[in-house]
């Protein structure tokens, strides 16, 4: 039998090779992420035409995984700067990549992505409306805006981000409530906000979803439901916007779950520490065990330059109380395009979040890495601990400024160091520190 979608094959009780290949890399029996599938508390982006994909699975009991976002700017790149960053981001182990371009041949660039990534692909249709069409706009229509979601099914693109939450009736809610700083700040959904203040429509990706979930189940697109109201400073985090939309994306992830269209519910944003826990339950309540998608959080609005470790710091606390999927922060968020090292920083600093959260987690021999390294480093055995490291490069080149006369110690606590002297001590050799 036909099976449409990963969704459908699994609540039928069918293991499919993309599904059998994301639970190998799990470490699970394919059994068991068959039903989070068939649950909807777990996804496979994989569309049918994107024939180079490794398939993996996200979901709260899964191994966190980590998105990255880059793309064409008309201010500062070019296609070939996101080409590389593309090759350097699968090299690094990113899980997906979200092509947000706004410049040039978008569509060139999209099937070329989807010919070479072996990684999920993530895109959001409303930027590149904007860029296809090249017209005011308030003169697509919403037949235009659903043509180009069709398109990028078309392309090869596994997940597609659907700003449908934010209908006229929370845009409503905003306006009458104007208390946050620093309004809406989701590009994407301040698009769909202009368009339908300027038209008077309703948004269409609401209006006419269905037709939408008809695009999404013919290739088998995961839809990631934008969160166009989320919180863009620590201040707006949890108001009644943001739970307003949440509680629509609730309503219309079932409605995905009844065509059968696997769906990621998107989350914040900025938010303070103390306020994480408690929307990462309320996000499982409201939209029904669907995978959370978290931009972050960001903990604290004071941090340019730095954004990538208060992106970390919310985001290992989100993973560890239910999100699946953390969305990467580079150093330059807030302040420019990322170039090839400020991606660099923001993938690792992810991973390490994400890692962390694992490990909370307790999934299944996340803790085996930090064990042998925490091995290597009483062995002081410096080629093992390079081997472990999350960043081999730079944990190899910090050892080499250092240049260090001996090879049992660093030059941080030379004689003193407390791995050498209690192995010398515990294999009874003598410990002199002259």
């Amino acid at each position: 039998m036909l099976y449409y979608t990963q969704k459908e094959a699994a609540k039928n009780g069918f293991i499919t090779k993309e599904l059998r290949e994301a639970a190998r890399h799990e470490g699970i029996e394919p059994k068991v992420l068959m039903d989070m599938v068939a649950l909807g508390h777990a996804v496979i982006p994989a569309n049918k035409n994107h024939t180079s994909l490794e398939p993996r699975a996200i979901g709260e009991r899964l191994k966190t995984k980590i998105n990255v976002n880059l793309g064409t700017s008309k201010d500062s790149s070019t296609q070939n700067d996101e080409f590389e960053k593309v090759r350097g981001a699968i090299e690094l182990g990113a899980d997906a990549i979200m092509d947000l371009s706004t410049f040039g041949d978008t569509r060139a660039f999209r099937k070329e992505l989807a010919q070479i990534s072996t990684v999920m692909l993530g895109t959001v249709p409303i930027y590149d409306a904007v860029v296809f069409y090249n017209k005011p706009l308030q003169e697509i229509t919403a037949k235009e805006w659903l043509d180009v979601a069709r398109m990028h099914a078309e392309d090869g693109i596994d997940f597609l981000t659907i700003h449908a939450g934010l209908n006229r009736q929370t845009a409503e809610r905003f306006k009458k409530n104007r208390s946050r700083i620093t309004n809406i700040v989701s590009r994407g959904g301040s698009l769909m906000f202009a368009w339908m203040e300027m038209t008077g429509n309703e948004n269409p990706f609401y209006e006419y979803y269905d037709e939408l979930l008809e695009i999404c189940r013919e290739y088998d697109v995961t839809i990631s439901l934008g969160d166009a109201c989320r919180p863009g400073s620590t201040h707006d985090a949890s108001d009644a916007c943001q739970i307003e939309e949440l509680i629509t994306l609730g309503e219309l992830t079932k409605r995905a779950w009844e065509k059968d269209v696997q769906v990621i519910v998107e989350g914040p944003g900025h938010m303070p520490l103390d306020q994480i826990e408690a929307n990462m339950k309320i996000q499982k309540t409201l939209c029904h065990g669907a995978p959370f998608y978290v931009l972050g959080p960001l903990v604290t609005d004071i941090a340019p330059g730095y954004d990538h470790i208060t992106s970390a710091i919310g985001g290992a606390i989100a993973a560890w109380h239910g999100a699946a999927f953390l969305c990467y922060v580079t150093p330059a968020e807030h302040l420019r395009l990322p170039n090839f090292d400020d991606m660099r920083e923001g993938i690792i600093a992810s991973k390490i979040a994400a890692h962390a959260a694992d490990i909370a987690k307790k999934i299944p021999n996340a803790k085996d890495w930090d064990d042998s390294m925490s091995r290597a480093r009483q062995r002081v055995d410096w080629e093992c601990m390079f081997s472990l490291a999350i960043d081999p490069q730079k944990a190899r080149r910090y050892r080499a400024e250092s240049a260090p006369e001996r090879e049992d110690t660093c030059s941080m606590c030379g004689e003193f160091c407390s791995m050498r002297n209690m192995n010398k001590i515990l294999s009874g050799e003598e410990v002199n520190i002259i």
